[in-house]
């Protein structure tokens, strides 16, 4: 991942020791330094003590703030006393960054409750917090309401809050690809256009027409196609997958990669079946799995609130996410299930990868035409799944998260698959099918719901459902 920018404010009320904002100051830069954040700050000399207490200190860390406004990711309040409660509403509504803000208050050492180490935060954090309220600024908070920044405590809220900021940033610009039309039997992807624009999520088009003719223009014995090709055999054991398959998936990938270099796509969600078989003669999912790996993440059936889905969970957790179905209930455990599809899981759910057919597909339009799909399983370990959704009835955005388990339980079938554990889940399936979600998921082999929680609701806006959360 690249090096992130926080804006930092150091909050004071000059009746409190100086000492106090010198020592917080110096402990929130010596923090970036150990987790690699680079910091936009008043300078010592600019105010006094680098902190912001009045109209006057607003003004010149807001003018600071807007001239670095491209690199800011985030803001961090930092209160090593009580504060001003309207020099930091004052500065963020003058530097007009609409980015994540993180309010951190120091603890009070009850040994040094006298005038010369009292910092009475506890209470600023809340008055803080109120005048933000009025201002209309969204803002996190950390788990403890008084944390001190050199701990373990707050360097986990200070990552979760980074990942925060990367899904808030990263959505509200996200370009993203359609590739053909959606499979007509599939009225669950439908979506709409206009409500992800209103969010900052562009969608750009292409017919599949367009994808098969520039790809058949491409000569066999071209060097792009010769260099796809050896890294899909590097990518996936290919099994007895004939050449003609493999030249054409290499000729998807170069097709696809450029028309997303052209308008500076970061996913894709593609029309998988059944022009792609009946008239091109493969599955993509081995190209749609390559560009997954690669973090630019492809769904199937031109499910574009899937592929957002997957995008949220990858920028939360920087690894790769998957599209799945939830599709098959696990015997009589009502807490797992069996998550499936024909083959299109990026390479890291899928330890034991390799190119092959999609048989439910091959069933009509003819195996031999379903060549690129991927077989592989999932092993254990920890699950975060997600949906958005366009709810068009009621012209708003409205998500899902919650978290599990994968699990090695036995699973003898074919495809890309995983068994996992969610606890009720039960009660999650009726959510889905009570509110009409769709049957997708996307996945994510981390625990990152929380983290998707606070972006989807407090930052963009989107109602979201946390499964197993206290206040669900």
């Amino acid at each position: 991942m690249s090096k992130m920018t926080l804006a930092v404010i150091v909050g004071n009320r000059d009746f409190f020791p100086d000492r106090l904002v010198s020592e917080g100051r110096a402990d929130i830069l010596r923090l970036f330094e150990e987790m690699g954040i680079e910091a936009v700050i008043l300078d010592e000399e600019a105010t006094k003590l680098g902190a912001v207490e009045t109209w006057q200190h607003a003004r010149l860390c807001a003018d600071l703030f807007r001239s670095q406004r491209d690199r800011i990711d985030g803001v961090l309040v930092c209160l090593p006393n009580f504060g001003d409660e309207k020099g930091v509403a004052d500065t963020l509504q003058l530097s007009e960054l609409n980015v994540p803000v993180l309010v951190q208050a120091y603890p009070d050492d009850l040994t040094q409750l006298s005038v010369e180490r009292r910092r009475d935060a506890f209470c600023g954090k809340v008055s803080v917090c109120n005048n933000l309220r009025q201002y209309g600024i969204a803002y996190s908070l950390t788990r403890r309401h008084t944390v001190h920044p050199l701990t373990d405590s707050f360097r986990a809220d200070l990552r979760n809050f980074l990942a925060v900021c990367r899904v808030t940033k990263g959505l509200r610009r996200a370009r993203i690809g359609a590739i053909g039309a959606r499979p007509n039997a599939f009225n669950t992807t439908r979506y709409s256009e206009k409500l992800l624009q209103s969010a900052g999520i562009s969608v750009n088009t292409i017919d599949l027409s367009e994808v098969f003719g520039a790809a058949e223009k491409i000569p066999a014995d071209d060097v792009r196609v010769k260099n796809h090709l050896e890294r899909i055999r590097g990518y996936a054991p290919c099994g007895d997958t004939p050449a003609r398959s493999m030249t054409q998936m290499a000729r998807l990938a170069i097709v696809l990669s450029d028309w997303m270099a052209k308008y500076d796509l970061q996913a894709t969600a593609i029309q998988c079946w059944t022009s792609m078989q009946s008239n091109f003669g493969i599955n993509p999912c081995t190209v749609m799995s390559m560009m997954s790996e690669q973090l630019l993440p492809s769904a199937c059936e031109v499910d574009i609130t899937g592929v957002v889905s997957m995008y949220a969970l990858q920028l939360a957790s920087g690894t790769p996410s998957a599209l799945v179905d939830w599709n098959n209930n696990y015997g009589d455990d009502d807490d797992k299930c069996v998550m499936f599809h024909c083959g299109n899981w990026a390479k890291s759910f899928m330890p034991d990868i390799i190119i092959s057919t999609a048989p439910i597909l091959g069933s009509t339009l003819g195996v031999q035409n379903t060549y690129g799909a991927l077989s592989g399983r999932t092993p254990a370990g920890p699950l975060t799944y997600a949906r958005v959704s366009t709810d068009d009835r009621e012209g708003r955005i409205r998500a899902y998260v919650g978290q599990g388990q994968f699990t090695d339980d036995p699973l003898a079938t074919f495809g890309s698959r995983a068994v996992v554990h969610v606890p009720a889940l039960q009660n999650l399936m009726r959510y889905i099918c009570r509110n009409g979600f769709e049957h997708h998921a996307a996945m994510n082999a981390s625990h990152s719901a929380d983290i998707l929680t606070e972006a989807f609701e407090t930052y963009l806006g989107w109602s979201t459902y946390h499964h197993g959360a206290a206040n669900a």
